[in-house]
């Protein structure tokens, strides 16, 4: 059985083969660069992004080779559902490899669930694409030719998981189970999702003041350049009253 959903621009896939309880495939475009985005889901400190996380029990670095890390992780992760709620400990080894922007995760301890494994893919996604027509870019090389280097670059993230108890009960208790994980699943984007927006709304916020300071810089100049007095008092007083009108606005 397969069952497809689109919800706020998220694609989900949810798969029930035979003897497993679930697989989930999701998709979901954000407006962040690949690297930014790996950055947030690879920092050892992302339990301050994704609330499902209520801690990590430990967290040991087996290999280090700069662009790839694997990781033996264990956490304790939250999960909801309707009126329940409670905590389970999840052990997984960890690849992440920074070159094409992957994270495979497989659980190294088995006990209630046999198999919980998966992976996390990053990927470009141009957003002023439609300007290169009919060039297609395949690279991000061939994207900032086509765009003179204004194009933007989103990414397209990719989340898969496979989860296998060790008995498949029957339903309604697999229904829950199911609910329960896809519930998990989609607070990880969520909250992926408004982490992006946090740090794009403070880039902006940021942009946004540089833009006026330099807006006021260049009306100084304007002053300073003016020889008449009256003049250039008159455009003092203009001045102070747009800077102080962008500030209120800010």
């Amino acid at each position: 059985m397969s069952v497809y959903v689109s919800v706020n621009d998220c694609f989900w896939q949810v798969t029930v083969p035979k003897g497993s309880l679930c697989n989930l495939n999701v998709e979901v475009d954000v407006g962040f660069p690949p690297d930014a985005v790996y950055n947030i889901v690879t920092d050892p400190d992302n339990r301050r992004v994704f609330k499902n996380i209520k801690e990590v029990i430990s967290r040991k670095v087996l290999v280090d080779e700069g662009h790839r890390q694997v990781v033996d992780l264990e956490q304790a992760a939250i999960w909801k559902f309707l009126w329940w709620s409670g905590t389970i400990s999840i052990n997984v080894l960890v690849d992440q490899n920074r070159n094409d922007y992957s994270m495979k995760f497989k659980q190294t301890k088995t006990g209630f669930m046999r198999k919980f494994e998966g992976h996390w893919r990053v990927e470009p996604l141009f957003v002023d694409e439609a300007t290169c027509y009919p060039f297609k870019p395949l690279t991000k090389e061939d994207y900032n030719m086509c765009t003179r280097g204004k194009g933007r670059i989103g990414s397209k993230v990719r989340l898969e998981q496979i989860l296998q108890p060790a008995i498949v009960p029957p339903p309604p208790i697999s229904w829950y189970l199911r609910g329960i994980t896809a519930k998990t699943t989609e607070m990880l984007i969520t909250d992926l999702q408004a982490e992006t927006a946090r740090i794009r709304g403070g880039y902006e916020t940021e942009k946004s003041k540089e833009e006026i300071q330099e807006k006021t810089d260049k009306s100084f100049d304007l002053v300073a350049n003016t020889n008449d007095i009256k003049e250039r008092w008159s455009l003092r007083r203009k001045n102070a009253k747009q800077s102080h009108r962008r500030l209120i606005d800010c």
